[in-house]
């Protein structure tokens, strides 16, 4: 294992220190706790967002908080739960007197805490609702979408409840908008390369030269089968015939695309991939609006990618289109 780093058990700790000292103006830490982040800038009677999740998925959680987006996000170590405390502590610091709305991934570990959080949070007088994002199509077949993985679409339900409490909306309509956005989104990926703990020293799993994992999830749950390395626009192929039909997305719908990189894919290869999804859409009659391409959730040094689209109405495209700013995110208004 060759990599940036002292000694292995301060990596996630050492990073946060990186980033409260690189932007000390949008971000900042509570309570003496470098692993409750919460932004700098913050509105009287708005609704609070926070998030939560291991490390080693940067931008993913903590990337998000900023303006126009989230407000808070619990951190807890390489692929591990934040605790429930911290999240009660995250909790009371963004509530601006309109109630605070939870918003992460669908895994075990983070599910028992935010609600462990929610029940402390309310007897203490808080409003807390919760939406759990669950976007992974290789994870539970249709039918059983609340047992799907949260990964990169996520995205859009940060983004989308983020310009809701912007607005100035309340509660249980920013809830509302970030359920709708998680309902309206799929994802899928694929795995080159295993990843590296750093406090493991060596791979969680392996992956032979010349094959890859379809389906892979970002702490390397099995996918839905390991086959061969194909083609660039094979692999795409194969990943929207999973993807297009699970809504379904059809001819006249408009979408928002996000080619998302797993932490060791150069952006060159993700444009690739761009390409032949935009293609795809185009011969099925779906037009694109304002899509993305880099690294939205990552998955330590694994090479792979994954494809997540959101279908769009009128709604979810005027919150998509709103401006916001955090460190690791920028968006100018569409």
């Amino acid at each position: 294992m060759q990599r940036l780093l002292n000694r292995p058990q301060d990596y996630v700790d050492e990073m946060l220190d990186g980033i409260y000292l690189a932007h000390p103006t949008q971000v900042k830490f509570i309570n003496e706790d470098k692993r409750c982040l919460v932004s700098s800038k913050t509105k009287e009677g708005k609704v609070g967002i926070i998030t939560g999740g291991g490390s080693g998925h940067l931008p993913l959680f903590l990337g998000y908080v900023g303006e126009g987006l989230l407000d808070g996000c619990c951190i807890g170590g390489v692929f591990q739960s934040p605790s429930s405390m911290q999240i009660l502590d995250v909790t009371k610091e963004v509530n601006r007197g309109a109630g605070v709305l939870y918003l992460y991934g669908n895994y075990g570990g983070d599910i028992m805490n935010f609600d462990m959080a929610k029940d402390m949070a309310e007897m203490e007088s808080i409003e807390v609702r919760q939406v759990v994002a669950g976007d992974d199509v290789a994870s539970s077949p249709k039918g059983s979408e609340n047992k799907r993985r949260g990964v990169a679409g996520i995205f859009y339900a940060f983004k989308i409840a983020g310009a809701a409490a912007e607005s100035m909306l309340p509660l249980a309509e920013v809830e509302r908008l970030a359920q709708k956005a998680s309902d309206h989104v799929r994802s899928m990926g694929v795995a080159l390369t295993p990843c590296t703990i750093p406090e493991l020293g060596k791979a969680n799993f392996s992956i032979s030269d010349g094959e890859m994992d379809l389906g892979m999830g970002i702490h390397g749950e099995p996918g839905i089968k390991v086959d061969k390395l194909k083609t660039a626009d094979e692999i795409v192929d194969e990943i929207l015939s999973h993807i297009l039909p699970d809504l379904p997305y059809s001819k006249g719908d408009e979408v928002s695309v996000l080619v998302n990189g797993l932490g060791a894919t150069p952006k060159e290869e993700l444009y690739i991939v761009f390409r032949r999804v935009a293609n795809v859409l185009a011969e099925k009659g779906i037009s694109l609006y304002n899509s993305y391409v880099g690294e939205f959730a990552t998955s330590m040094d694994m090479a792979g990618m994954s494809i997540s689209l959101l279908k769009l109405d009128s709604e979810l495209k005027n919150y998509l289109s709103m401006p916001c700013s955090t460190p690791f995110f920028l968006q100018n208004q569409i």
